[in-house]
């Protein structure tokens, strides 16, 4: 297929976000002594990941705010244990933020993969994620400079699946539809809302996922395969 520009998810895309994050979350409960409210760490994060996933999903169809959803996550998993420590929460959550984007890891063959693709096609990032952290993290792993734009949900208050963020995607990019390519790790955000105006989708399926509701354009285990078709 005669593909021209290629969008990039960046979280567990390209950014390796669940490693990066969950060795962060370590860094923070050990520097703040979160061993004195929970049986482990593990119990902090399971609590954290439960809550977490549902305030994103109550932000992705705004009923909250950024601002909400930032403050409530970090709250959480000490409120559960009985502690109501705002400043407590919101310390842990600046330092978080601050840590976390200096974090290198990237997917497997994410580095050679943007090598070989940049001086064929326009590559473009194209995430959910907030602006004040998405570029941090692109430097700090030192991908920043494959892609010509990064278009984020914040730039018109809607996220991915929602069929405008793609169609803004393709007009600020001035990409047709037709020579375009959605590259994902999230069925959902990546492949569902792709679909749903026809753009073509590259399914990363970095967990394994076995049952398809269709079946997309390409499918990958490894960044590494989108090298054979393009």
């Amino acid at each position: 297929m005669a593909y021209k520009n290629l969008f990039f998810d960046l979280d567990d895309t390209l950014w390796a976000f669940s490693q990066n994050a969950h060795d962060t979350f370590v860094e923070m409960y050990n520097y703040y002594g979160y061993d004195r409210f929970f049986e482990s760490f593990d119990h902090f994060y399971e609590l954290y990941e439960a809550r977490n996933g549902a305030l994103w999903n109550a932000y992705g169809n705004a009923q909250i705010t950024k601002e909400e959803l930032n403050r409530e996550r970090f709250r959480y998993p000490l409120q559960t244990v009985g502690i109501h420590d705002d400043e407590l929460a919101n310390a842990f959550a600046a330092d978080f933020f601050n840590v976390v984007t200096t974090k290198t890891g990237l997917m497997p063959h994410a580095q050679e993969v943007l090598e070989y693709l940049s001086p064929r096609y326009n590559l473009y990032i194209l995430s959910n994620g907030f602006r004040e952290l998405q570029g941090l993290k692109m430097q700090a792993a030192g991908i920043d400079h494959y892609f010509k734009q990064v278009i984020l949900s914040e730039d018109i208050g809607v996220l991915k699946p929602n069929s405008e963020i793609f169609y803004y995607a393709l007009s600020s990019t001035q990409s047709e539809l037709s020579t375009s390519l959605m590259i994902g790790d999230n069925w959902v955000n990546d492949m569902v809302g792709a679909k749903e105006i026809g753009l073509k989708q590259a399914y990363y399926n970095v967990n394994g996922r076995m049952e398809f509701p269709f079946k997309p354009t390409h499918l990958i285990d490894d960044l590494i395969e989108l090298c054979e078709f393009l």
